[in-house]
């Protein structure tokens, strides 16, 4: 592992998101690009931001983030500079490191807006960084992207805090028995079996995630669903689930539940994906099941989960003491090319 001088800056490396409507169609025409994805599927896809004024979320909540790092940085004496950039839109990622190269900037940590493994979590962004330092012919930093932080502690106060924040909403004769529900982003199960060394990595971590908030909410045994969120993709082919509306249906069926909290674990941020499948459709099933209804917001700038963020980034640049909270193991150090691998899927929305 690399020591603090080597290291010149930090690299916030996120997916990218319209800032207008007339970024919209450009910006999915990107994310999908030679998948043969049709204009008319797109435009599905494109409501949803327009329904939102074509702004994604996620942009300003990376400021945000980058904000919150450097004070925190500041409070700790560190002095790196950090940076911005974006797989899918503006600021590409090639752009940055190529002002951070005209800085003066030649090694640089990376930090992605991704806490799990899985291709477009961890090896996508491996890629990403591979492709800016190919296309910049020797002017660009070296990158060196940090471990998966799904199970740190920061990230789980920060969670748990949503989540109690959620219960804190729904009225108070149905509080104590409203079932906790963990969402992440589905993926293909084939995708999930070539994840990690041995297969099952995504799911293995994300299930831990949810289990590590669920009991520092409830208590050690704490009950606790995991679903999953925002698939795309042909119907032939599997993908994890149960999808997080067919779940609620069955909890209402069932008569499990009359209340129900969803925190969306698999991710950092209240972007596009959160807010709509979320907010807008999942509130919409539990309503029409009858389900008081309650959506715990993500990390985001989390006072936490920001300071959890700086520890991991003083684990490469002062040799800290990893932290890691479910017993899964230190992952994406060192990935083996076959760690991974790319899925044929198609777009979403962030």
């Amino acid at each position: 592992m690399m020591h603090s001088a080597d290291f010149d800056a930090l690299l916030l490396l996120s997916f990218g998101g319209p800032q207008g409507p007339d970024e919209v169609m450009p910006f999915l025409r990107t994310v999908t690009a030679g998948r043969g994805v049709p204009d008319d599927r797109l435009a599905e896809v494109a409501e949803h931001y327009l329904h939102h004024g074509g702004v994604s979320p996620i942009t300003a909540q990376n400021e945000a983030l980058l904000v919150a790092l450097r004070k925190e940085f500041d409070q700790r004496g560190i002095e790196l500079p950090v940076y911005f950039g974006n797989r899918n839109w503006h600021p590409f990622v090639e752009d940055t490191a190529r002002q951070m190269y005209a800085d003066g900037i030649r090694n640089a940590l990376v930090l992605p807006t991704s806490a799990t493994g899985s291709y477009s979590g961890c090896r996508q962004y491996r890629e990403d960084l591979a492709r800016t330092t190919a296309a910049l012919d020797g002017h660009a930093p070296a990158f060196l992207k940090v471990r998966h932080y799904f199970d740190a502690p920061g990230f789980i106060t920060a969670n748990a805090d949503a989540v109690r924040a959620a219960l804190a909403e729904l009225p108070a004769g149905v509080r104590d028995g409203a079932r906790l529900v963990f969402t992440a982003h589905s993926i293909p199960e084939s995708m999930n079996d070539t994840s990690g060394p041995s297969g099952g990595l995504y799911l293995a971590q994300q299930r831990a995630t949810a289990q590590l908030v669920a009991e520092a909410v409830r208590g050690p045994g704490a009950e606790f669903d995991l679903v999953w969120q925002s698939r795309s993709g042909p119907p032939q082919v599997p993908w994890l689930e149960p999808d997080v509306n067919d779940h609620l249906r069955m909890l209402a069926k069932n008569a499990t539940t009359n209340a129900v909290v969803l925190a969306p674990t698999g991710f950092i941020s209240d972007h596009m994906e959160v807010i709509w499948d979320l907010d807008n459709e999942a509130s919409e099933t539990a309503a029409e099941v009858g389900l008081e209804f309650a959506r715990a917001a993500t990390a985001g700038t989390h006072p936490a989960f920001v300071s959890g963020l700086v520890d991991l980034v003083e684990e490469y640049t002062a040799g800290r003491a990893p932290q890691s909270l479910s017993g899964l193991g230190l992952c994406g150090i060192e990935c083996p090319a076959t760690c991974c691998p790319a899925p044929h899927r198609t777009s979403r929305s962030r």
